[in-house]
């Protein structure tokens, strides 16, 4: 368009200038003037066009200078603006990272507070417990295996040698992970994996079993924080033993320490056995009570009487109830024409698992061992599996144990206190 609009200039420029010049020829002046004249006045003319241009030029050059400018006011403005607000944001992060740091401290500092105060009790356990071998070393032991053993156990829960181990609760039949269930393996000082089963049957007569059970607690809460802090939204079942639930110095304390922690309520199951929830007493009824109304829920597992008091398990909060595939199966009978358990032959089989849903409390088939196995339990509407076809127990990672561990003041501390943290 620029182009066309200097062509069509151009060409009046020179019809001007012929102008003049024819003007000057009929005027007299000769050829030679009429000559002069067209150029002289074509010369003006370019000249004159040059001159406008540039004025115009100038000013729309000033014009975009200072649009530039304002441009770049704008823009320093939006950059300062930025700055202040990366600025704001960083302090925001390094507060909140402060605040988050200190409130984890914070929690360990309370659960190191709550467990030590488990010390006078446990520690006349664990010395009960040398004194008994003691004891037994001065005569000639009726059982030097059994004495042998009790050491042993003594000597893991002094050295810190409590491993946690997490196995996967999946849903079925997606097989997608839900829920862990916590497990505790004693290491003798060779570093030999101790099962329950070799450890049980002296560890309790002994009370040392309670030491166990709230070193794991210890770990299993500081897993579910470490997981929620991650956004991995996956329960724990931590088993919690009756003892914990009766025992007036160390329950308080832990009950103040969960109800301030009630963000962990969805992601910690508490666990007892069915025999310790039947036999559990009016303080131990009134204390889970207490932990139900932070909004955690209860497990039951170990069961070996499918006849269950479904409305006692909907008071006291029990959401799930661990039954093993093979006692759910070696019940089954034909009565009739109908498939029913041998125990209780009242209901169908089949209408086992969604009788207990509707009080509120879901089956979990635990050691399922085969795919024949999970079928089975599929017909009978169970909605969870645990076992070795799911996955086996593993140790956590030494690195993750480091972190859930107790404080190195524990490991330094005398007897007394470091048996409180069980």
């Amino acid at each position: 368009m620029r182009k066309l609009a200097a062509a069509l200039l151009s060409c009046a420029y020179i019809f001007a200038a012929l102008a003049v010049a024819a003007l000057m020829w009929r005027g007299g002046a000769g050829w030679a003037a009429g000559l002069s004249a067209f150029v002289g006045a074509l010369a003006l003319a370019f000249s004159l066009h040059t001159l406008v241009g540039r004025i115009f030029d100038t000013a729309s050059l000033k014009s975009e200078i200072a649009t530039l400018r304002d441009a770049h006011r704008i823009l320093a403005d939006h950059i300062e603006a930025t700055q202040d607000a990366l600025e704001k944001l960083g302090s925001t992060i390094a507060s909140e990272s402060v605040e988050r740091t200190e409130a984890i401290v914070s929690e360990v500092r309370m659960l190191e507070d709550l467990v030590a105060r488990m010390g006078e009790s446990l520690s006349a356990r664990l010395a009960s417990a040398t004194h008994v071998i003691d004891r037994r070393g001065a005569h000639p032991p009726p059982d030097p295996q059994r004495a042998a053993l009790l050491e042993t156990v003594r000597e893991a829960l002094q050295e810190n040698r409590v491993d946690l181990y997490l196995q996967p609760v999946v849903n079925l039949p997606q097989r997608r992970t839900l829920f862990y269930e916590s497990f505790s393996r004693l290491r003798d000082a060779t570093g030999r994996v101790m099962m329950p089963a070799e450890y049980l049957s002296v560890a309790e007569p002994e009370g040392l079993v309670q030491a166990i059970d709230n070193l794991l607690l210890f770990r299993c809460v500081q897993i579910v924080r470490r997981l929620a802090s991650s956004d991995r939204q996956v329960g724990i079942f931590c088993n919690i033993s009756p003892a914990s639930l009766s025992d007036d110095s160390f329950f308080p304390r832990f009950l103040e320490f969960m109800s301030q922690n009630k963000d962990l309520s969805q992601a910690l199951i508490f666990e007892l056995g069915q025999k310790a929830f039947r036999d559990r007493g009016a303080k131990e009824s009134r204390n889970m009570g207490k932990l139900a109304d932070l909004g955690f829920r209860f497990s039951m597992d170990k069961v070996a009487d499918l006849d269950l008091d479904y409305a006692d398990l909907a008071r006291a909060d029990v959401k799930f109830v661990k039954i093993g595939a093979s006692v759910l199966l070696d019940e089954l009978e034909e009565q009739d024409g109908r498939t029913v358990f041998a125990s209780m032959n009242d209901i169908l089989a089949a209408d086992y698992a969604p009788l207990m849903r509707r009080y509120g409390v879901e089956i979990i088939a635990e050691k399922v061992e085969t795919e024949r196995q999970v079928v089975e339990v599929l017909e009978l509407d169970v909605g969870f599996g645990q076992g070795h076809l799911f996955g086996e127990p593993r140790a956590i990672r030494e690195a993750v144990m480091a972190e859930t561990a107790p404080p190195e003041e524990f490991n330094r501390a005398p007897l007394r206190t470091r048996a409180a943290y069980g």
